[in-house]
């Protein structure tokens, strides 16, 4: 290469076909860059002559305690409770984090996470997107940023790409079984779509229960939002009469459920028996209250805060798959009132 100034960071990162982000993770000797990469980036410097100016590297080191986080939807509260409790668990450790809402959207996720790249950031945590998603994660290996990915995976190199999230098949399971010892005779799962990772997971043990009680499934598929719960609730009745209860695939089908029903007359809690699952801040205030899967949102956040800081500062990678416990929060939309029972494990 051939030029009349001084060479920069960014031809380093041209020559040795990696990121901007990633020549400086290697001029800083972080621990979190694979070997092959760290030469790759070296023999680039050498190739165009570059020569590390420190004094004014150090200057720009007020992106060194960056962390990205990026959310497929914060638009749902269970993604807003964890963004904001990974937010506060890396501030209280001197770290700045910036947020970026992907919308559900692929295309946009890849954008973010380039622009984050590019602005230096020392670590993200991805909350993914589904869709085609290789671009993104093979660009984040060959920059070897150190990425977790939280509460959804798409992709399957755990190695590179760590996965913490609750644990998904114990929360249907628990939550199915909650339900058969109320009473209720014939138990559907509503919401979630098809093929996609997550609902499988929190189908799992809802399928689990009902075969060990030689019962038949009843699966309403449809995307995780209130709208459709609510229109889920108006078709069981018109077409699954005999259906008297519901593993929800999360609080807001369930909350879109509980809406739906008192159009119609129907008592939750008596003519129908309802769990949700996540245990966002409202389930506990519905009327009737909405029992669910506790997944403690705020210890996850802070978990994932602990796990990539060890990974950042002390070069630690964290296991390949984290599943938090969970536990289950019974209030009025499962029968409490009607079975006598409470909400002592509410974890509220």
């Amino acid at each position: 290469m051939t030029t009349s100034r001084r060479p920069t960071i960014i031809d380093v990162a041209r020559e040795a076909g990696v990121s901007k982000s990633t020549v400086s993770l290697v001029l800083q000797n972080s621990p979190s860059v694979r070997e092959e990469t760290r030469v790759q980036v070296r023999d680039a410097m050498a190739q165009i002559g570059y020569v590390y100016n420190r004094a004014a590297a150090n200057m720009r080191m007020s992106n060194a305690g960056l962390i990205g986080l990026v959310i497929n939807d914060l638009r749902n509260p269970f993604f807003t409770e964890f963004a904001t409790s990974l937010q506060m668990a890396l501030a209280a450790r001197g770290y700045a984090t910036v947020i970026a809402n992907t919308d559900e959207s692929a295309e946009l996720q890849d954008q973010v996470v380039g622009s984050m790249i590019e602005h230096g950031v020392s670590a993200l945590i991805i909350c993914p997107a589904y869709g085609d998603t290789q671009a993104t994660f093979d660009a984040l290996a060959r920059g070897g940023i150190p990425t977790m990915q939280m509460l959804r995976r798409v992709d399957d190199r755990l190695d590179i790409f760590p996965f913490i999230a609750p644990d998904y098949l114990e929360g249907s399971r628990l939550a199915t079984q909650a339900l058969i010892n109320a009473g209720a005779r014939r138990i559907a799962f509503v919401g979630g779509l098809e093929g996609r990772a997550v609902t499988e997971e929190r189908k799992a043990g809802y399928l689990e229960a009902l075969a060990q009680q030689g019962a038949a499934p009843v699966i309403i598929a449809g995307r995780p939002s209130q709208e459709f719960g609510r229109n889920a609730a108006k078709a069981m009745q018109r077409d699954h009469p005999d259906v008297d209860a519901a593993v929800c695939f999360n609080d807001l089908v369930a909350m879109g459920m509980l809406s739906g029903f008192h159009e119609s007359g129907w008592r939750v809690g008596e003519d129908f028996l309802i769990v949700g699952f996540d245990d966002i801040e409202d389930a506990a205030h519905t009327y009737p209250s909405l029992s669910s899967v506790h997944c403690d949102i705020a210890g996850i956040g802070a978990a994932a805060a602990r796990t990539v800081l060890e990974w950042v500062e002390n070069g630690t990678a964290p296991m390949p798959e984290t599943r938090m416990p969970v536990s289950l929060s019974i209030r009025q939309s499962s029968g409490a009132a009607r079975s006598g029972g409470g909400a002592a494990n509410s974890g509220d």
